[in-house]
C-alpha cells in the first residue's frame, strides 16, 4: 500500500471530478483523482456522448429516407446496427482517452479503485478484490461520485428483458417492441432512436405530459411528432405490475381510461436516479445527508468545510455541464478566489430527440405561478427561411418575458438544432437581457436563429414574418 500527499483529492472522474481536477491544477494545486471505472464517468462513457452518437446515426438515417424530397436518390437503404453501436462506443472511448491525455498535460495523478472517506479525513482506496492499495492524505477533498438509475421495485434490471439506460446503449439488434417507462430526457431519446430503426414503441409516463420538466406547449409539439411516427404514448399512467417471460415483458398499466396490459419484447426503465452516496464513509467523516443526497452550502462545502461535493451526488439538476460548473466553483473557492454562486435559474438543458427540445429559465406555468405578469413571444419554424430550405419546419421558439421590464424569464425551443440555438438565450437570460435587446440585435439571414429575434418581436407585437 502506498501513501500519497496532495492538495486536492477528488473521488470520481466524471464531468464534475475531471473538470475540477484540471481547473485545480491550473490554480497550482497538486491533484489526485480516484476513479473506480473509466475516466469521464457515466456521461462520457455510458450517457451523454454515446447516446448522442446513436442519435446522430438515427438522424442521418431519417434524412436519407427523405432523400427524394431533396431531389436525390438513396435506393436500397439499409443499416448495420452493430456498426451503429460500435461507432457510439468508439466515440466514448476516444473522449475518455482524451481525459487521460488532459490529466497528463495538467499533471493530474490518477489512482484506479474505489475511494472511501476515513474518520481522520483521508481517503482509502480499495481495488476490485477489496484490498486497500493506497491511502490519500489531502488538504481538500471533492466528492463527485455521481448517481445510478432507479429501478422499479417489482422489476429490477436484468440486462435482458428489463433494461437500464446503460443496457439500452449496447443491444445487439433493435428489439421488435420496447416499452419505455418514464418520458424524461433519457426515455424520449431512446424512443426516438429505436423507433427510427423499426422498433414498436410504447411510452408510459406518470405525469400529465411527456418531458414533464419542460414547457407543456413545447412538449406537446414533440408528443404530436412522436404520434405521427406511430409511437403509443400513455400519460398520467402508472405501471402497477410486471411479468417477465422467456421472450417478452408483460406490464399492467393504470391509465386515465382504465387498466391496460402491454406486452413488449423488452422494457426500458428511465424513472430518475439516486446518488452514489452509500458506502462512501460519509458518516465516519461527519458528512450530513438528506434523502441520501449530500448537504452543502453555495460553495459546495459539506458539513466538514474541507470536504466539498458536486454533481448528481448533491441533487438535481442532473446535468453534466452543471456538475462541471459546480466543480470549477468549488476548487476556485478552495483556492481563495472571489467566487460567485452558480445561477441555477440560467442553467440550459436539451433533449436530443428529433425534433430537439431545449430550454433555459422558467416555463410559462412556472412564471405565472411565481406571480410574474408575462408577455409571450412565439415564432414557428414553418415561417423561417432556413428551416424551410432544410426541410425541417416542425417546431417553434417560445420566449417568456416579464411584462413591465421586458426581462427574459424563460426561453424554449423545439425544432432542428434547438440545443445549439439555446446558447443565445442562455446568454440573454444570464445577463438579464430584454425582448427589445434581442429584437434589436441583427441576426444573419437565412438562419434558424432569426426565429429567436422574431419571437422577441412577437412579444412586442412587431413580428414581421407571421
Amino acid at each position: 500500500m502506498k501513501t500519497v500527499q496532495v492538495d486536492l483529492a477528488i473521488v470520481g472522474g466524471g464531468p464534475g471530478g475531471y473538470v475540477a481536477a484540471i481547473r485545480a491544477s491550473q490554480l497550482g494545486m497538486k491533484v489526485l483523482v480516484v476513479e473506480r471505472d473509466t475516466l469521464g464517468g457515466i456521461c462520457l462513457n455510458w450517457g451523454c456522448i454515446p447516446a448522442k452518437a446513436l442519435l446522430r446515426s438515427a438522424e442521418v438515417y431519417n434524412l436519407m429516407k427523405k432523400a427524394d424530397s431533396f431531389g436525390l436518390s438513396a435506393g436500397n437503404l439499409s443499416f448495420d446496427f452493430p456498426k451503429i453501436i460500435q461507432r457510439s462506443r468508439k466515440a466514448a472511448g476516444r473522449l475518455s482517452r482524451g481525459v487521460g491525455f488532459l490529466f497528463k498535460k495538467n499533471n493530474v495523478e490518477t489512482i484506479f479503485g474505489t475511494g472511501f472517506l476515513t474518520e481522520d479525513g483521508n481517503i482509502r482506496v480499495l481495488d476490485v478484490s477489496g484490498e486497500e492499495t493506497a491511502r490519500v492524505k489531502s488538504k481538500y477533498i471533492l466528492l463527485a461520485t455521481g448517481a445510478h438509475p432507479n429501478q422499479l421495485p417489482f422489476a429490477p434490471f436484468d440486462g435482458t428483458r428489463v433494461l437500464s439506460s446503460t443496457d439500452a446503449l449496447v443491444l445487439k439488434e433493435p428489439p421488435r417492441s420496447l416499452l419505455i417507462v418514464g418520458a424524461g430526457a433519457i426515455g424520449i431519446e431512446f424512443a426516438d432512436f429505436y423507433r427510427t430503426f423499426g422498433t414498436e414503441i410504447t411510452i408510459v409516463e406518470l405525469l400529465p405530459h411527456i418531458l414533464p420538466l419542460e414547457d407543456e406547449e413545447i412538449a406537446t409539439v414533440l408528443h404530436r411528432s412522436f404520434q405521427k411516427r406511430k409511437m403509443k404514448i400513455l400519460t398520467g399512467s402508472k405501471i402497477t405490475g410486471v411479468e417477465i417471460g422467456e421472450n417478452s415483458v408483460t406490464a399492467q398499466v393504470e391509465t386515465p381510461k382504465g387498466p391496460q396490459e402491454i406486452v413488449a419484447e423488452k422494457m426500458l426503465v428511465s424513472v430518475g436516479v439516486s446518488p452514489n452516496s452509500a458506502n462512501l464513509g460519509l458518516e465516519k467523516a461527519g458528512i450530513q445527508t438528506e434523502k441520501a443526497f449530500i448537504r452543502r452550502n453555495e460553495m459546495y462545502q459539506t458539513s466538514e468545510p474541507s470536504i466539498y461535493a458536486v454533481g448528481d451526488l448533491i441533487g438535481p439538476p442532473y446535468l453534466a455541464h452543471v456538475a462541471s460548473a459546480e466543480g470549477i466553483t468549488a476548487v476556485e473557492h478552495m483556492a481563495g478566489l472571489d467566487v460567485k454562486p452558480l445561477d441555477y435559474t440560467s442553467i440550459p438543458g436539451a433533449i436530443y430527440a428529433h425534433p430537439q427540445v431545449a430550454r433555459v429559465g422558467l416555463t410559462e406555468k412556472e412564471a405565472r405561478k411565481q406571480g410574474f405578469d408575462v408577455k409571450i413571444g412565439r415564432f414557428p419554424f414553418t415561417a423561417n427561411g432556413k428551416a424551410v430550405t432544410s426541410g425541417e419546419t416542425t417546431g417553434l421558439v417560445k420566449l417568456i418575458f416579464e411584462a413591465k421590464s421586458g426581462e427574459l424569464l424563460g426561453g424554449h425551443i423545439v425544432g432542428e438544432n434547438a440545443s445549439e440555438l439555446l446558447g443565445e438565450l442562455t446568454l440573454a437570460k444570464s445577463h438579464s437581457l430584454t425582448h427589445l435587446s434581442i429584437r434589436k440585435t441583427v441576426h444573419s439571414h437565412p438562419t434558424l436563429s432569426e426565429a429567436i429575434m422574431e419571437a422577441s418581436s412577437d412579444a412586442l407585437g412587431e413580428a414581421i414574418h407571421i
